[in-house]
């Protein structure tokens, strides 16, 4: 009977592991043949394994006492002293407040902006003239937020042209960038400057997918442009708004580095500074403390990825397709 047992057991699994042969004789055949794709993709992912991956391990850093003589790994354990360190810091939750509210307006306000763009260059007949537009808009793109800065500084300083121009006009004067109520409009209107014509051009490819067949029986039915824009352009270029959507949403924590951290100053700490700005000072502060900007930098990460779940969660439950 054990005899039986055994040969049964191995006829079993001699059955099953024919299958496992098969697919893998398949996999390496199908590698094979398609050699040369993976060979134009190794570099890439060479690259994202090297520096995005590898890395990784520094987050344990986060729960560590960093000692320069003992290097991230034979520094002492320190649990959730860091945590704890930031969690009671009232500079800490003033930035998460600021980057949500930053944030979540760039995306309120801000999103619409590039399919509004997007929406009325399709609508100019002229191509050469739509070029034209598309190279204009999208130009501001290429200028980093150093360039753009020191034009916003120049143009909304106490001597700058607007306010130049409002005294020339008899109205009165304001420090734009030292004031709290203006300077959060001052970089939502700013980051859709710069990044609305970029933007636009993923959903001019989107609307040039869209059948032409359907805009023809739409003007054959009667409808006029503003009704073919809302209801072929707007819904064919649905699945595209909400992919941006999910990954505006995905980014959330961070509000901009760069545009805040050169137009902030000392009189809008309490408006503009963000979790990035905080991270950048206490990073560089004397003594540096690196196990509390991972700290900071892990718990940044874990609220973007939740917030990416949860959005494509409820975009899935409406109806779209999701990211997972």
């Amino acid at each position: 009977m054990l005899i039986r047992t055994n040969r049964e057991a191995t006829a079993a699994t001699g059955r099953h592991a024919a299958p496992v042969r098969a697919e893998r004789g398949q996999l390496l055949r199908e590698i094979k043949k398609n050699r040369f794709v993976y060979l134009l993709l190794l570099p890439g992912i060479t690259f994202y394994v090297i520096f995005n991956y590898i890395p990784m391990y520094g987050v344990t850093l986060a729960f560590k006492s960093f000692m320069f003589n003992k290097g991230i790994l034979g520094s002492p354990w320190s649990g959730l002293d860091n945590f704890r360190y930031v969690f009671v810091e009232a500079d800490f939750w003033r930035a998460v407040r600021n980057t949500l509210i930053i944030s979540f307006g760039k995306i309120i306000i801000g999103f619409p902006a590039p399919i509004l763009l997007a929406l009325l260059i399709n609508e100019v007949w002229d191509g050469k003239f739509k070029r034209i537009l598309q190279t204009i808009f999208t130009f501001p793109n290429f200028l980093s937020w150093i360039i753009v800065s020191g034009f916003i500084v120049n143009l909304a300083s106490d001597t700058g042209m607007i306010n130049n121009l409002l005294g020339v006009l008899g109205f009165e004067r304001h420090a734009f960038l030292g004031e709290a109520g203006l300077f959060r409009p001052l970089l939502i209107l700013s980051d859709i400057w710069k990044s609305a014509g970029w933007s636009c051009i993923i959903y001019l490819a989107a609307i040039t997918g869209i059948d032409a067949s359907l805009y023809e029986a739409g003007e054959i039915d009667g409808a006029g442009r503003l009704q073919r824009m809302w209801h072929i352009t707007l819904p064919g270029i649905r699945s595209t708004a909400v992919l941006l959507l999910l990954l505006s949403v995905g980014n959330v924590m961070n509000a901009g580095f760069d545009q805040v951290f050169n137009l902030y100053n000392a009189m809008v700490y309490n408006v503009g500074d963000i979790i990035d700005t905080y991270l950048y000072r206490i990073t560089f502060q004397a003594p540096p403390e690196f196990g509390v900007s991972v700290a900071v930098g892990l718990f940044k990460s874990v609220i973007n990825f939740l917030l990416l779940v949860a959005a494509d969660r409820m975009a899935k439950a409406l109806g779209s397709r999701g990211i997972f």
